[in-house]
């Protein structure tokens, strides 16, 4: 029988159809073909996962800006734990292996939010040396400074993005490869 509320979770805010606006919004963007064919990015699981987390990082950093995002941001991350795992299953990974690249899936997560966030306080090259280690393998730091400048650029645009926009999603990311932004 199905309960019509339930006593011990809070009532989400954030409507569903806005967190999965978002967050298809997040896997469009990392799924731009430009990213694979000219920034090197490795077009394989591995490739897609880290870009898909580059792009979420970049949100996630604009949302803790927001006071009121607080639960956005877990709902979308909650969201992307529920595509890995759909995913994981989709490629016929077995019910008791899922929980373990799951887990290594949240640590991929937190490290590279970790490096990225370390790299942008760091400025320099540091950006575009974390993103070389992890999306592209460790070679190509020609495109990683690329790919750093198109990071650096969506957090500015994300930074101009009204909060109420952010929370309604209706903003967007910049284009792969902005022609004024250079590395």
């Amino acid at each position: 029988m199905l309960w019509p509320f339930n006593h011990f979770r809070k009532p989400r805010l954030t409507p569903p159809d806005t967190i999965e606006a978002i967050y298809g919004m997040i896997v469009t963007q990392a799924r731009e073909p430009i990213f694979y064919r000219d920034l090197a990015v490795p077009d394989t699981v591995n490739g897609r996962f880290d870009l898909l987390l580059l792009h979420l990082w970049l949100l996630l950093q604009r949302l803790r800006t927001v006071q009121s995002a607080t639960e956005l941001s877990q709902a979308l991350f909650d969201r992307f734990c529920e595509d890995m795992d759909d995913n994981l299953r989709e490629m016929g990974v077995g019910d008791q292996t899922v929980p373990k690249r799951m887990r290594a899936f949240g640590e991929a997560f937190y490290g590279r939010v970790q490096a990225y966030d370390q790299a942008m306080e760091a400025g320099g090259k540091a950006l575009a040396e974390a993103i070389c280690k992890n999306i592209l393998n460790g070679t190509g730091l020609d495109q990683a400074e690329r790919l750093a400048a198109y990071a650096r650029a969506s957090e500015a645009a994300l930074g101009r993005a009204d909060e109420a926009a952010l929370l309604r999603a209706s903003f967007r990311f910049p284009p792969a490869l902005p022609e004024d932004v250079t590395p």
